[in-house]
């Protein structure tokens, strides 16, 4: 076992602490958001900056949670979280797959595929390809056109090509056909790769606000950063969560409902994220060089 010289421990000490600041860094966000969502009017009024509340309120929280608008929105976004990262596991490695196998106009379907990360059709042309195709105002538009990332399809056609070959041919030996291959074979042996690529998509379908602004004009559909975006940018809280205000005897401060509303759209996708860590860690080393 090799000693480290001192040298390398002093750049291991550095390297720890330049860490920690930069973890403090991406910390420090989520603790004035949470303590803004917790602190009374009077805090939030009389402190420009809060690092903790000074008085435990929850009104933000009995604000949003009461709203009918919000548990929908939730519920919402989970749904297309869930089914549009499965869609695109599924139509990701099925394709990636087909491109790994010796099929006609291979070549040129890889071309199609490098030129829509090129050049895209722009929005007026894809508003017009949902509304015709009938998805306008149906939960499908946020999924459906985005089924497949072209940048993840590549990455994760090259990690078919990486698996080797004896192992398919070996099932080939066996009398398995494509389907049984891909489900059997390479499918188990790629659990690092769809657990990262299904991270990607899931963030992805969960902090999309512009489709479902752009897609669904009714707003029992609309996702959670939706309702986010009209509480945070456009300022109107109390007409985003239904105008239940009435519950309350009076309405939260407009900070605090944001901070809370942020936080609560936040958490979610924040507690998926230790128990893919592990695959997640195995999936970003997908393009790496092997030796």
């Amino acid at each position: 076992m090799f000693k480290s010289s001192g040298g390398e421990r002093v750049m291991e000490i550095i390297n720890n602490i330049v860490l920690l600041l930069i973890a403090v860094t991406m910390l420090f966000p989520f603790l004035y958001i949470f303590s803004v969502s917790f602190s009374s009017v009077s805090d939030v009024l009389n402190s420009d900056f809060l690092l903790w509340p000074k008085e435990w309120v929850t009104d933000a929280y009995s604000y949003i949670l009461g709203s009918d608008q919000f548990i929908r929105s939730l519920g919402v976004t989970v749904y297309i979280t869930v089914v549009g990262t499965f869609v695109n596991l599924v139509f990701t490695s099925t394709m990636a797959y087909s491109l790994t196998r010796n099929i006609i106009g291979q070549r040129l379907i890889l071309f199609l595929v490098l030129f829509t990360i090129l050049f895209s059709a722009g929005m007026i042309p894809t508003y017009i390809i949902v509304k015709e195709t009938g998805l306008l105002n149906s939960l499908w538009a946020l999924i459906i056109p985005v089924a497949i990332s072209p940048f993840n399809l590549i990455i994760m056609t090259q990690f078919f090509k990486g698996i080797p070959e004896e192992l398919t041919e070996a099932a080939i030996i066996d009398g398995a056909n494509d389907i049984q291959i891909f489900t059997k074979v390479i499918l188990p042996l790629s659990k690092p790769a769809l657990a990262a690529f299904g991270l990607f998509y899931a963030v992805g379908h969960w902090n999309s606000y512009f489709s479902g602004v752009l897609y669904l004009n009714d707003p029992s559909k609309w996702p959670i950063q939706v309702i986010l975006r009209q509480i945070v940018i456009v300022n109107e809280p109390n007409a985003a969560l239904g105008g239940h205000a009435a519950m309350l005897e009076a309405l939260p401060p407009p900070e605090t409902v944001q901070m809370a509303a942020i936080l609560l759209a936040t958490l979610p996708i924040l507690i998926v994220y230790p128990f893919l860590q592990k695959h997640f860690a195995k999936g970003v080393m997908l393009g790496s060089v092997k030796g």
